[in-house]
């Protein structure tokens, strides 16, 4: 790509697709002023590629920090290991069960690995989790978890055998081993009383053992072990049955976060150098140290303030579906109160937290349907909006979620270049498993990312491959290759030192880039 192509790229109003109509260009110069006043409005949301390459090496520090024995629990991205140190080669066969506790449902599956082109869900079940398991004892909770695995085993017919179980727990976990996993706090609606600091994966066993409310006679007898799965771990193992060179797992849905196959050697808190490991980044707390308040707006800013998380997460709070719409709706009501938009009107669902929905985004981004789609929107949140209206709406929509795009491919930047790095390559080719609403079904995010990743990693040649029943073949994944990964890696012991490794691993990095 040209330097002229990447300054179009990065840094003009129409970049990453944002275009308005000539008959609204041309209307009158009352409007062009106007649309010139909201394109400078818009700018702080607009990264040039300089921008996202420092972006990116921040990460990579921070990556290097995470990794280290002496800083592991310090830096806002955890760089957790997660004990898996094997992909699948193809090899793999058998039945699995596997769990998925989410935030509104619990899903059990029965995995099927024929091979490697016939991995399918024999089948599966989903149970709403009632508020009050949600509230009550981690006693109650567990129980609900142990009927339903027992209740499907029966409806499945496999009481008479005895299975592998991966169990994807979505929370933020600190993983002590394969099968040990202590719980740091709950989220999504949880919270369980005597669960926080404990490990989950014992509690399950307990509950297994207990087997209320006894649908089965000897629950634990179907049961041969238990692996804990992180979600984008599941959508990692999941896509690299089907494509060998997939050791990259990313998500960018309702949370964003991503993991990789990092050499051993460079794992500082685990025991061993040989191999590797995959590690759960947990980028979405990149930022949390203040590493990106260069690029946060005002908006960004009184977002965070509203959350209940306030002051964590800030990478996620620019990226995720959680959080675009919200950005979107504060920044449609200063540019109301600007008087650039709805003619300095605006309505009470307009000033309500949350009421638009990151949906909305990709809706009014559509090329066919998006202007009429916004009139529509608009309408249902009280604003009767103008065609000028609509568009700069979708001029707003696209900006902040090409920051999006832009940010996230910042990040998944750092990961192939560092991959690349570790093994002394001239050039990678590799394979992202990739899942989540935002990527998959905003009409342009996937594209704006492999745009901008293209030009963040040039010594890359990176695929894309959407993941499908991740939770359930993902986690069927982890539990298949455990029995011949590699033995012997445990956690050292954590040191409250500030040695001078990470600088040293950082100079020799910025040396070999």
């Amino acid at each position: 790509m040209s330097s002229t192509e990447t300054d179009d790229f990065n840094g003009s109003p129409g970049a990453g697709g944002i275009t308005l109509s000539q008959d609204v260009q041309g209307q009158n110069e009352t409007l062009s002023v106007t649309l010139k006043k909201v394109e400078d409005f818009l700018q702080p949301f607009r990264l040039s590629m300089e921008k996202l390459r420092e972006v990116s090496a921040r990460l990579r520090k921070d990556f290097i920090r995470g990794l280290s024995k002496r800083r592991h629990s310090r830096p806002p991205v955890k760089m957790l290991p997660t004990f898996v140190r094997s992909t699948p080669d193809g090899t793999e066969r058998g039945d699995f069960l596997a769990l998925d506790l989410g935030g509104t449902n619990l899903r059990v599956f029965h995995v099927r690995v024929e091979d490697q082109e016939n991995v399918r869900i024999v089948n599966r079940k989903t149970d709403p989790i009632p508020t009050e398991k949600k509230k009550g004892t981690g006693n109650q909770l567990f129980d609900f978890i142990a009927a339903s695995l027992a209740d499907f085993l029966k409806s499945s017919s496999l009481t008479d055998q005895t299975l592998p179980l991966g169990f994807t727990f979505s929370f933020p976990c600190d993983q002590k081993d394969i099968d040990k996993c202590i719980l740091v706090r709950w989220t999504k609606g949880f919270d369980c009383s005597g669960v926080e600091g404990e490990d989950v994966v014992k509690l399950l066993w307990e509950a297994i053992k207990r087997n209320k409310p006894h649908p089965l006679p000897a629950l634990s007898s179907n049961i041969s072990s238990i692996d804990m799965v992180n979600d984008t771990v599941g959508t990692m193992m999941s896509c690299a049955f089907q494509d060998q060179s997939c050791e990259i797992g990313m998500i960018v849905g309702t949370g964003t976060n991503a993991c990789y196959m990092e050499e051993m050697k460079n794992v500082k808190r685990m025991e061993g150098e040989d191999g590797r490991m995959c590690i759960n980044t947990e980028w979405g707390g990149f930022g949390d140290n203040g590493s990106l308040r260069d690029i946060q707006t005002e908006f960004d800013l009184e977002l965070d303030r509203g959350s209940p998380n306030q002051g964590e997460n800030q990478f996620e709070k620019m990226i995720s579906g959680m959080y675009l719409g919200e950005v979107v709706r504060l920044v449609l009501v200063k540019l109301a109160q600007e008087k650039l938009l709805f003619g300095g009107e605006l309505s009470e669902d307009l000033l309500t937290q949350d009421k638009f929905k990151t949906k909305y985004i990709s809706q009014i981004e559509e090329d066919t349907t998006g202007l009429e789609q916004a009139w529509e929107i608009l309408l249902k949140l009280g604003l009767p909006a103008s065609p000028e209206d609509c568009e700069i709406v979708r001029m707003v929509c696209s900006t902040i979620s090409t920051r999006s795009a832009h940010l996230c491919a910042a990040a998944l930047a750092t990961i192939v270049n560092r991959i690349r790095t570790n093994r002394g390559l001239d050039h990678l080719r590799t394979t992202v498993g990739v899942d989540g609403t935002v990527y998959k079904k905003h009409p342009k995010f996937s594209q704006r990312l492999r745009d901008a990743v293209r030009i963040l990693a040039p010594k890359c040649e990176i695929s894309f491959l959407d993941s499908e029943d991740d939770s359930g073949k993902g986690a069927a994944m982890v539990t298949a290759v455990v029995p011949r990964q590699p033995k012997g890696s445990w956690l050292l012991e954590d040191s409250d030192g500030e040695g001078e490794d990470e600088e040293e691993e950082e100079e020799e990095e910025e040396k070999e880039n």
